[in-house]
């Protein structure tokens, strides 16, 4: 059985019936054949279909948001911003799709080239609880837009969210197994996701996730021959300038921080500040970072809510404390509160240097680490000395400078005095330890169909 748990107060939500392989089996059989006739819809029928699931989660908003909230602590104002941005991902492709899959037309000394982009068959999506819709939607969305069908093995701590998207599929009209959920506990994912990446029906994976997760199933489809994209861990840098602004600097970091408690791959993680500004800026981050309000995410106010399990503040704290013992300075937070729930306080460690665990581990969680550089170059080789590439801002007044240092950085995303964001409209994802492949925009929809060479010679 799989049972989900409020992390807000402990207590039991719900149980569910875990699928053997028998039950993959044919949930694997009925989304082929779904998937055969789904390959041969127009743009037109899909993409009206596509635009209906947009409009359900739309109308359905707090309903599912009320359930995200519930199951993994996220703060309900921001559990209906994934909502509705799951609607801008469906939205945007059923606009966009076509356009990005039209064929391609090249003229070879007199015979005709074409490439067309055609669907791969069931894609498996294995999918996290940070983000229980927004991530789902965003791999499934271009999958289902280019043809495919779509398996998601959901993290089992949000299985009823897992289940809430299956059924919005169906009551949107898509075909009944072209989108499909399995349910799958902990102690069983490394066995079964072994055996559906190894299915011959199963063409490609997609991976939102830890690192180990991700480098485990790597291997399962290197060693099947498929494709799989990764998006998973990163630990990313700001970097502020001695010419920032720097209230803005911390506006923007501290949201960049403690969205959805921290717990996001592209959360804020390292604050590398030029020796300049430090103390100011370390003394308005704690201004900001005790001021948040942390409690039930369904009290309106609440900024932080639980981390998602007990075991995930355990190792959060673990670090915490590790670091400090290793000389970082416990600026505030830090402490494990009383009560029920796994609530864990905005925390911010001063004076992090190389060889502490903050400085090299990603933190899952609202602890802020600040490192100081002596000038650009010295801050851009702490921003790079990670194993993580996925996401980085820059923080200052001067766009060339800025954009002279993002050039330098080792990072799938970097943003300019904002926060680090997915958006439809941009690829989306990592290098080195953060994985390798692109979500979203024309880049996202083309890692999962083959790119055939079609050679005319005649009329």
């Amino acid at each position: 059985m799989i049972t989900t748990i409020n992390p807000s107060t402990g207590d039991i939500i719900a149980e569910y019936a875990t699928m053997g392989n028998a039950e993959i089996e044919t949930v694997i059989d009925l989304t082929q054949q779904a998937h055969l006739s789904w390959r041969k819809s127009s743009f037109s029928e899909t993409s009206s279909l596509m635009k209906r699931l947009a409009e359900l989660l739309r109308n359905e908003k707090d309903a599912h948001a009320e359930l995200i909230s519930r199951e993994m602590g996220k703060p309900v104002a921001q559990a209906v911003g994934e909502v509705v941005k799951s609607s801008w991902v469906c939205d945007y492709f059923a606009d966009n799709a076509e356009r990005f899959l039209q064929p391609e037309e090249t003229d070879l000394d007199g015979i005709r080239g074409v490439v067309k982009f055609e669907p791969l068959g069931i894609v498996l999506g294995i999918m996290p609880w940070n983000f229980p819709f927004w991530q789902v939607f965003r791999f499934a969305v271009p999958a289902i837009m280019a043809g495919n069908g779509v398996i998601v093995k959901h993290a089992p701590n949000v299985t009823g969210s897992a289940i809430a998207i299956e059924k919005l599929f169906r009551n949107a009209g898509f075909p009944e197994n072209l989108y499909r959920t399995v349910h799958i506990a902990l102690e069983d994912v490394d066995r079964l996701s072994g055996f559906m990446i190894g299915h011959t029906s199963v063409k490609a994976v997609s991976v939102t996730g830890s690192t180990a997760a991700g480098r485990a199933v790597a291997v399962k489809a290197g060693n099947a021959l498929k494709p799989c994209v990764l998006e998973l861990g990163g630990s990313d840098p700001y970097i502020v300038l001695d010419d920032a602004d720097i209230s803005q600097a911390v506006e923007v970091c501290v949201a960049a921080r403690l969205l959805n408690a921290g717990q996001s791959c592209i959360s804020a993680k390292r604050f590398i500040v030029l020796s300049g500004i430090i103390k100011q800026f370390e003394s308005m981050l704690l201004k900001e970072l005790q001021s948040a309000v942390m409690g039930d995410p369904f009290d309106h106010g609440v900024q932080i809510g639980p981390i998602a399990r007990k075991d995930l503040r355990d190792q959060l704290h673990r670090q915490v404390s590790q670091s400090v013992r290793e000389g970082a300075r416990l600026v505030c937070g830090g402490e494990i509160p009383s009560g029920k729930g796994f609530f864990y306080p905005p925390t911010l460690l001063s004076g992090v240097r190389k060889g502490m665990t903050v400085y090299s581990e990603e933190t899952f969680g609202p602890v802020a680490t600040l490192i100081e550089a002596l000038d650009d170059q010295e801050a851009i080789g702490i921003a790079n000395d990670t194993p993580y590439g996925l996401g980085a801002a820059v923080l200052s007044t001067n766009l060339k400078r800025a954009l002279a240092i993002a050039d330098q950085l080792e990072v799938g995303n970097c943003f300019i005095n904002s926060m680090v964001k997915s958006d439809p409209r941009m690829p989306f994802g990592g290098v080195k330890q953060s994985g390798y492949g692109r979500e979203l925009s024309s880049y996202g929809i083309k890692e999962f169909v083959n790119v055939k060479s079609y050679c005319f010679n005649g009329q």
